[in-house]
């Protein structure tokens, strides 16, 4: 049978629509003059929603409250100012994409004359506001023909709503809920000068509870350790720029690449580089060597490597990036609580750990104190999983981890 809304909803419905303006369309992508001729994109270079089992997982492990509005942050309200977008964990600039979506949303509830409302994982619009936007973005998302706008548009979006969704509920620097902040807890640890991490993240993974990569720039600092979000052009662009001022000698990716033979840490090429016993100091001439770790949901990071891919050809003309596998990695603490695809998979600090191990194993870097470096980002492992368990326990969830894909695991 056919159910019916009351007309009092339906009219109040439609007049909540009319008073919304037409969302603002992204500007055109800045076209970069180093790349062209770029490679056709005849597909979309992303996954727009994740696998259902990991959507059930996320929905799990991280969940906001309901009731969250925009503007409610503790001296935050209204538009993102760059201050703000910095304390969240970067050092660049808000990206104008980003900005261009919240202001977006700002106007909508304006009009509307009501207060936006977040909830559930992702910090996803609630009530009339979810009906409504959800109409008007998609509009916009079918009228953009090229696949990179759309995916700047799908990761401006994302992000805009994480940000205005987690204002005065999340910690802006360990990402936890303000009860649960264990940023007195972190002791931090200065990275050797040679190298430095990327993480290169899915807009999914901003500012989830229990992402794992926020942990490296809480240990090491947000020079040392950099966020990248996936399909943000000035992030990426700050990104790439960092590496041709490198060299490709000096880029690696730490990600299990079947499709060729990986390298291993005892293939990395250190030569050239002034060695010095002093993990403080390094030539100013000197670039750091790269490593980039693809920080996301299993399903989610297969788009991020193709990205990759697509303009490593694009600058260098290499079919194949330079993957890094870690031959003594182990299962990750997160385990416990966080249930992964296969036990062989880990997360994201935990890949930085075993890296940073394996480095200390080579006896012409034993002198820049890897091994001090990697029990620092084990121990922000372990401080992050006792803050998620007893926030768990608080809440009456259950702390046990689930059994999933178990002939995959050990």
């Amino acid at each position: 049978m056919l159910a019916l809304l009351p007309p009092a909803s339906s009219i109040r419905a439609l007049a909540f629509h009319r008073l919304l303006p037409v969302p603002l369309l992204l500007p055109p992508p800045r076209t970069l003059p180093r790349l062209d001729p770029g490679p056709a994109r005849s597909f979309m270079a992303f996954s727009a929603e994740p696998a259902p089992v990991e959507e059930k997982v996320e929905s799990e492990e991280e969940s906001l409250p309901a009731t969250a509005a925009a503007g409610g942050g503790a001296g935050d309200a209204g538009e993102v100012s760059h201050e703000e977008w910095r304390r969240w964990g970067t050092s660049s600039p808000l990206p104008a994409a980003v900005d261009a979506i919240v202001r977006e949303l700002l106007e909508m509830e304006a009009a509307a004359g009501e207060k936006m409302r977040f909830g559930g994982v992702g910090s996803k619009l609630k009530g009339d506001f979810k009906d409504v936007e959800d109409k008007k973005h998609r509009a916009v998302y079918e009228m953009l023909a090229d696949s990179d706008q759309k995916l700047q548009y799908y990761s401006a979006r994302q992000i805009g709503c994480r940000l205005l969704g987690s204002r005065g509920y999340l910690c802006q620097k360990c990402w936890l809920p303000a009860a649960d902040c264990m940023c007195s807890n972190i002791v931090p640890c200065n990275l050797w000068r040679g190298m430095k991490f990327w993480l290169y993240m899915h807009p999914k993974d901003f500012l989830r509870q229990n992402n794992t990569g926020k942990l490296l720039w809480q240990v090491f600092g947000i020079q040392a350790a950099q966020l990248c979000l996936f399909g943000i052009q000035e992030h990426e662009d700050i990104m790439w720029d960092a590496f041709q001022r490198s060299g490709k000698g000096k880029v690696s990716f730490l990600y299990p690449n079947k499709s060729t033979i990986p390298k291993s840490v005892k293939d990395l090429k250190f030569d050239g580089l002034s060695l010095t016993s002093d993990i403080h100091e390094m030539n100013s001439h000197e670039e750091p060597f790269n490593f980039v770790l693809l920080d996301g949901t299993w399903s989610n990071s297969a788009a991020l490597y193709r990205r990759l891919k697509e303009r490593w050809t694009a600058i260098w003309g290499d079919e194949d990036i330079p993957c890094i596998s870690l031959s003594t990695l182990s299962a990750s603490v997160m385990h416990k609580l966080r249930p992964q695809p296969a036990w062989d998979r880990t997360c994201t600090a935990a890949a930085a750990a075993g890296l940073l191990w394996e480095l200390n194993l080579r006896p012409e870097l034993s002198m820049f104190e890897f091994e001090k470096q990697a029990e620092a980002v084990e121990c922000s492992l372990d401080i992050l999983l006792d803050a998620l368990t007893t926030r768990r326990v608080r809440l009456g969830r259950s702390i046990t981890r689930k059994q999933r894909h178990n002939r995959n695991c050990i």
